[in-house]
């Protein structure tokens, strides 16, 4: 680490007391995506573990599953649940997975990885709670997400076990 007060100019001490008065953003931070039919979304940045663009290839589909499930996705070891959100949301518009990466936000609940693929990451935003819409779709989405993760993890473990 360096320190020198050459690095400060006059200019930089004029402005600090303006920085210091800048006020905190007002809401909550969210992050906002588009579905596959153009639809804008926002979820609370609090419950996102990360955001992924792994490639289609990464993704490995699992046999006899919903086709809202488009597979799994190895992160440092740990399996991500990826589900198309658009069609969980009953969108009938298909994600494009033809493409170099997938936009994929990672939420996680107990020991369950659960990816959400979207068409598009657009940024973090502070939004006003009180402004926001819920649709009416959205309803106990995540409950069947990971009803529907849960369930296949356990086929999985089974048909392992098997052999």
């Amino acid at each position: 680490m360096v320190a020198n007060s050459d690095f400060v100019t006059d200019s930089a001490l004029e402005q600090a007391p303006e920085l210091q008065e800048l006020e905190s953003p007002e809401g909550e931070l969210y992050l906002r995506f588009y579905l596959p039919s153009g639809d804008e979304f926002a979820l609370p940045a609090t419950g996102i573990k990360e955001v992924i663009d792994p490639s289609p290839e990464q993704i490995t589909p699992i046999p006899n599953a919903s086709p809202l499930l488009l597979g799994t996705f190895n992160r440092r070891g740990r399996v991500i649940w990826v589900s198309d959100l658009g069609q969980f949301l009953g969108d009938k518009t298909v994600l494009n997975t033809d493409r170099i990466e997938i936009p994929v936000i990672a939420i996680e609940d107990q020991d369950t990885m659960l990816g959400l693929a979207v068409q598009q990451i657009v940024c973090t935003d502070w939004l006003d709670v009180e402004k926001l819409h819920m649709p009416t779709n959205v309803v106990g989405l995540v409950t069947v997400m990971w009803a529907a993760a849960t369930r296949h993890a356990w086929q999985l473990r089974s048909i392992i076990h098997d052999y």
